[in-house]
């Protein structure tokens, strides 16, 4: 029964020209590294924008569309997309049935199906001359064809069409992937809707499983007013689900209509529980995924040069809209940052030449000068780029700018070079040449004849990445949302390892900058061995401040969680890793400069993308009949006006040329450098000795008398919210001081306080550190940084170091000479009485200066002391005694307190003679001497 219907199709296929519309603009990897092409560029001028083309998913005279479904399956932000879509030729003569999807430009389709009258035509991933070659045995018979071509802003368009009888009916079926990229805060999932007519059974389904748990998830209005209330939301803790499903009613645009009101994007956006600052790390398939986003950390201090290209092609619209953005982005600078304006067209122009901090008075000039910008004569975008970098290499050398900032040039251009140095390949080594490593190049392409290729090579060579404005949408708002991705460095030189041996593949581990509101994302192949858990370490600086992170995750646990989820995409991680790792080799082999070493790479890219079924510029979509005699070619030919590496904008992650594998590429010559010893094994766990000065509980102090070899104990009895002197050296410039908090209700008519924040604070270096029981945070006067108990964390800024053991204690170091630690005791969450609360662990051999106070800091001069009389109490388990110090005699009793190092749920006892009344007599004065003002406040006179 198939063969007759197969060749019906055929006899069809042979009346009617070309049922599948095909395209080629070239075979873009068989171009020459580091040539110009100035053919290419008169080619590009010419090109018009297709954006406004009328675009319907389904396209056909006197047709019925019986479904249109789509299906998002997004597991720890990798989404599986599929689009179906039923389609009847219910008219009276045969005819083209056309099938269009507009699909995400940084995404991969992975699969294509199609069911003619019983006739499956199934897709497979080919390299692209081998795709082509048996396509071609089909097309020169007139069988079939088919393209993908971009379209719009952030989209591709997958075009099919197929020639049908009357009363045939056709299903089509199309497959995608994409990591979801984070940028400023949120993912954003965006699902094209443009049925072009009312369809019986629409639905769209968005499911999402996020292990660490879903943050937020909003379905913003973007297809009208009238479908907000048809939009259904069901969510949990670490699942969510959206559901659009109008009827037919709904979907019409009014009441006798035949068209579709749907016509838009659909968009879901979430974000992630991140419980500590040292990232996600998530293994699945024995594939590894470490997604890192820390929060709570001060941007750094920025020193920007904008280039502005003021060329004659900028006059009207681009120009006044590229004024309209600087003006609003000048308003964003800081008082911190540091500011100049280049522009020009055969001549170069500086605003300042010299940086200039953005004050009120300085912003408001510079937007003087740029709104009287007039636009005219040719394009020296060499020359420009080079006075830029000179500009911000002169600022560093002579020290002009904060240490702790991070450098950049934002490129705003819309042609080609036509004056100075022309050739793109010469450009290129000359703005290397004076780019040093502390700088980065962030391009804006404006249009469509812009020469977008070149400004993302330039881009991605010196640390930074490209965006293409378009010129026919709001551009100004689109340059704004690009500065907003980059505005906000918070770390450099982020680097992230697992220890020798556990991995293997690893995909690009370091990072240029981390800007706040993205994310880094590191894959690789997970090694079996004997344990069952991988821990990774990333280490990242911003100036002063150094951060050693570590975490760690179970190999095992997600795939069983996994198992239990029925609409979870099981592969993400595997495929995952194969994405980041094709876009990876994409962007390198837009750099390389030999035939060789690009070949190399290709091969790479092409084997990774038909393992995988990805289709990628190198790699085609064949699809074909069962028994192989109609096919059609899915194929990504080029579009010059696109760019080297088809949505290859990982704003989270610049690309940096020196790219650090755990195991080298075969394309690649990079010296591997061998992390340290602590990186690797993760922060260094410092020893208390075992004798400490401690404070615990209720507080209960221990003091530990070397000398005398015995402990002394008493307790405060203070007020929640006191903040007490611990430790005041005036000599050292070091504070501790601890925050009281209280039990929730009273115990036995007693309400127990306890420490709720302990205060380190070191004067000389400016820096404090406030360790509270649900995070620790550290400030220097210029900025801020925050950290949760979620993990383990080695942070160092000039002279202090805080240590930070996952959800156990922290250990903060000041000049090597003194050391506080504070353990965290928590309760279940719904406990009726306590709550989470600290201690706090000194070792009595701190170096101090002799002005040391406080109520543990006057013990470093150990009292004289004696105890005698020892007797039975009233409790026969603790006997009684008097005790000689200070002048002093006391009535003391012989008890215990509890050491928390070692057993944190019960303790370990530490015998002690316990002095009554908050320790009157044997601390100077009385304890409300010790309550400060403040958590920095030394203790004045006791």
């Amino acid at each position: 029964m198939r063969r007759p219907l197969l060749l019906a199709l055929g006899l069809l296929l042979l009346h009617h020209s070309c049922c599948f519309e095909f395209v080629i603009n070239g075979d873009w990897e068989d171009e020459e590294p580091g040539v110009d092409l100035p053919q290419e560029r008169q080619k590009r001028a010419a090109l018009t924008s297709e954006e406004d083309q009328t675009f319907e998913a389904i396209r056909g005279d006197d047709i019925t569309v019986n479904s249109y479904r789509v299906e998002s399956r997004i597991t720890s932000r990798f989404a599986h997309t599929s689009v179906r879509s039923s389609v009847l030729n219910s008219g009276s003569r045969a005819q083209s049935i056309g099938f269009n999807v507009q699909i995400p430009k940084r995404a991969f389709i992975s699969n294509f199906t199609m069911n003619v009258n019983g006739i499956t035509f199934v897709g497979s991933v080919k390299e692209k001359a081998l795709a082509r070659r048996l396509y071609a045995q089909a097309s020169s018979r007139n069988k079939a064809a088919g393209i993908v071509r971009t379209n719009a802003q952030d989209l591709e368009t997958f075009t099919t069409e197929v020639h049908v009888p009357p009363g045939s009916s056709v299903a089509f079926e199309l497959h995608y992937q994409e990591m979801m990229e984070r940028r400023l805060g949120v993912y954003q999932h965006n699902l094209f809707l443009q049925p072009g007519r009312p369809v019986p059974h629409f639905q769209v389904d968005v499911y999402i499983y996020e292990p660490k748990g879903i943050s937020k998830l909003e379905t913003p209005n973007t297809l009208g007013e009238r479908f907000v209330n048809l939009i259904q939301v069901t969510a949990t803790k670490d699942k969510a689900h959206v559901v659009f499903k109008p009827n037919l009613h709904q979907q019409r645009k009014c009441e006798n209509c035949s068209g579709s009101a749907i016509d838009g994007i659909f968009s879901v956006k979430y974000d992630v529980t991140r419980d500590s600052n040292a990232g996600e790390l998530q293994v699945s398939d024995l594939y590894f995924v470490h997604f890192f986003a820390p929060s709570n950390l001060s941007p750094l201090p920025k020193n920007i040069v904008f280039v502005i290209d003021v060329s004659g092609s900028m006059w009207g619209v681009k120009m006044k809209q590229t004024v309209e953005a600087m003006k609003a982005i000048l308003d964003d600078l800081k008082m911190e940052d540091r500011f100049s304006i280049i522009d020009f067209n055969h001549n170069v122009r500086c605003w300042s030449e010299e940086l200039l901090p953005a004050s009120p008075l300085q912003v408001a000039d510079a937007k003087r000068y740029v709104q009287n910008i007039k636009p005219t004569g040719g394009t020296n975008i060499n020359e420009a780029l080079i006075r830029a970098a000179q500009m911000l290499v002169r600022a560093n050398s002579q020290g002009f700018v904060d240490p702790r900032s991070v450098s950049m040039i934002i490129l705003v251009s819309d042609g080609d070079p036509t004056v100075g140095e022309i050739k793109l390949s010469k450009i290129q080594k000359n703005v290397k040449r004076v780019m040093t490593e502390e700088l980065s190049l962030f391009s804006l392409g404006i249009g469509f004849d812009v020469d977008y290729d070149f400004l993302e090579r330039i881009a991605m060579e010196n640390r930074g990445m490209a965006q293409r404005i378009y010129a026919n949408h709001d551009a100004a708002e689109q340059i704004r949302a690009f500065y907003s991705q980059v505005s906000s460095p918070l770390l450099k030189k982020v680097t992230v390892h697992f220890p020798e041996g556990a991995v293997t593949d690893v995909t690009q581990n370091h990072f240029d900058k981390f800007f706040g509101g993205s994310e880094l994302v590191v894959a690789g192949k997970v090694q079996l061995s004997d344990s069952n858990t991988l821990t990774s370490f990333t280490s990242a600086s911003a100036a002063s401040l150094q951060l050693n992170l570590e975490t760690e995750t179970d190999i095992m646990e997600l795939d069983m969680e996994l198992a239990k989820q029925q609409h979870s995409f099981t592969g993400f991680a595997k495929q995952m890793w194969a994405y980041l790792t094709i876009k990876q080799l994409i962007r390198e082999r837009s750099l390389v400069t030999t035939v060789g070493k690009k070949r190399k790479i290709t091969k790479q890219i092409t084997e990774l993308a038909l393992q995988h079924s990805f289709v990628t510029p190198l790699t085609a979509l064949l699809v074909e009949s069962e028994d192989a005699t109609e096919r059609l070619l899915a194929d990504s030919a080029r579009d010059p006006r696109h760019g080297c590496c088809s949505g290859v904008q990982i704003l989270s992650g610049p690309p940096s040329v020196n790219v650090v594998y755990a195991t080298p590429p075969p394309w690649i010559q990079v010296p591997i450098t061998t992390p340290s010893s602590q990186v690797l094994s993760g922060p260094v766990e410092t020893v208390l000795p075992p004798k400490v000065n401690l404070v615990d509980g209720d507080p209960h102090f221990i003091i530990r008398l070397p000398g005398s070899n015995m402990d002394v104990c008493f307790n405060i009895d203070s007020k929640p919210g006191h903040i007490l002197s611990l430790v005041s050296d005036t000599g050292t410039g070091v504070v501790v001081n601890g925050q009281l908090i209280s039990s929730k209700q009273p115990h036995k008519n007693t309400v127990s306080s306890y420490f709720g924040i302990i205060s380190v604070y070191h004067q000389p270096a400016g820096v404090s550190v406030k360790v509270g029981t649900d995070r620790i945070s550290m400030a220097d006067g210029r900025s801020s940084h925050s950290f949760t108990w979620g993990a383990t964390a080695d942070i160092t800024q000039d002279s202090v170091r805080i240590s930070i053991v996952k959800n156990s204690h922290v250990t903060v170091t000041i000049d090597n000479s003194i050391r506080v630690t504070v353990l965290l005791h928590r309760v279940w969450r719904k406990h009726p009485v306590n709550v989470d609360f600290l201690g706090l662990y000194i070792p009595s051999d701190n170096q101090y200066s002799p002005l040391v106070h406080g109520l543990i800091g006057q013990f470093s001069r150990e009292p004289e002391v004696s105890v005698y009389d020892v007797h039975e109490g009233p409790d026969p388990l603790k006997k009684e005694a008097t005790m000689e110090v200070k002048g002093h005699t006391l009535r003391v009793t012989r008890g215990w307190q509890k050491d928390f190092r070692h057993d944190r749920k019960r303790g370990s006892n530490v015998y002690c003679w316990f002095v009554h009344n908050s320790g009157k007599g044997f601390i100077d004065g009385r304890y409300g001497d010790y309550i400060m003002p403040d958590l920095n406040s030394f203790l004045q006179t006791v």
